[in-house]
């Protein structure tokens, strides 16, 4: 039996629609929101504007697929009170099409497409009816979930801004293009085994990154080289990581770790974790914000399974 689902994803910072057929994403385009340069972020309505101009663009020649359902996210995570208008276009014109196409809307969370997303990257999307251990580190979230066949329970996390917010953050301040997380990945690579300083002190699941933020201030007070200081800052935020995978193994024991989400892209987290803890990573195009976990949910939730 052939199947096919259609999805959207309206992040802060990307439009994002996937099709998934018979098993297989074969449609995952994206486009991402454009940032000022200088500029650390963007405003929640001007993020609204761009998905709405993406969206009509994004979906020229879908015509061509037969549909069964569609997808979308409406929020970031799984907990009450999640909200970010961004979401809003998204979920208008999933809405919009379910309607006209006569066939149903399922709605998931940002953070739930993501882990599925990074599941079929990594050819594991077993893992989805068993017990393991995500991080979704990004600019909005840094967070350990505990999945357990469809439920995700938050474990550990930052305290105050996320991984990726220390990444944009640091970049901008080197004059980097936001988002920075690629060269500042790129800037530390060239510095190989360089020893930096290690600020963290964290032993449990949680843990602070805002004072990861003002060592980088003083750093380049010093005059430090950018590759160093992005050195610096990916090593931090790689013991805060390790920290709270090493709390939670303590608690839960050894169980498959999965990584998804912007941050995950990075060359020097992923050589680290995937051969000192065997962690699954899965290639940029789906750790970065896609909507190909929502379409893959989406046909999940109408069959009950994934087929191939």
């Amino acid at each position: 039996m052939s199947f096919c689902s259609l999805a959207f994803d309206t992040s802060n910072y990307t439009t994002s629609v996937a099709v998934c057929q018979s098993g297989r994403i074969i449609e995952n385009r994206k486009q991402p929101v454009t940032v000022k340069k200088g500029n650390r972020g963007i405003r929640q309505s001007d993020a609204v504007f761009a998905h709405t101009v993406n969206l009509a663009a994004m979906l020229e020649s879908m015509h061509e697929y037969a549909f069964d359902c569609i997808g979308v996210s409406i929020k970031p995570r799984d907990v009450q009170g999640s909200y970010m208008p961004c979401f809003l276009p998204g979920f208008a014109c999933a809405k919009t099409a379910a309607g006209v196409l006569g066939i149903p809307l399922y709605e998931f969370s940002h953070q739930r497409g993501h882990i599925a997303a990074a599941l079929y990257a990594v050819n594991r999307l077993d893992l989805y009816e068993q017990k393991f251990i995500a991080f979704h580190l990004s600019g909005g979230t840094t967070e350990m979930l505990l999945c357990d066949r469809g439920s995700i329970t938050k474990i550990g996390g930052t305290l105050d801004i996320s991984a990726g917010q220390l990444l944009d953050r640091t970049g901008v301040k080197l004059g980097f293009s936001f988002p920075c997380g690629a060269m500042i990945d790129h800037a530390a690579l060239e510095q190989g085994k360089a020893k930096v300083s290690i600020s963290l002190k964290n032993n449990e699941c949680f843990c602070n990154l805002s004072g990861v933020e003002n060592q980088v201030d003083d750093l380049m007070r010093k005059g430090c080289d950018a590759g160093i200081i992005s050195r610096f800052v990916l090593m931090n935020i790689q013991c805060a990581v390790e920290n709270m995978l090493q709390a939670a193994q303590k608690e839960y024991g050894a169980l498959p770790v999965l990584f998804s989400g912007g941050v995950s892209a990075s060359q020097v987290l992923c050589e680290y974790f995937s051969s000192h803890y065997d962690a699954l990573f899965p290639d940029a195009a789906f750790s970065l914000d896609n909507a190909a976990g929502i379409a893959i949910l989406a046909v999940k939730e109408h069959y009950g399974n994934i087929k191939s």
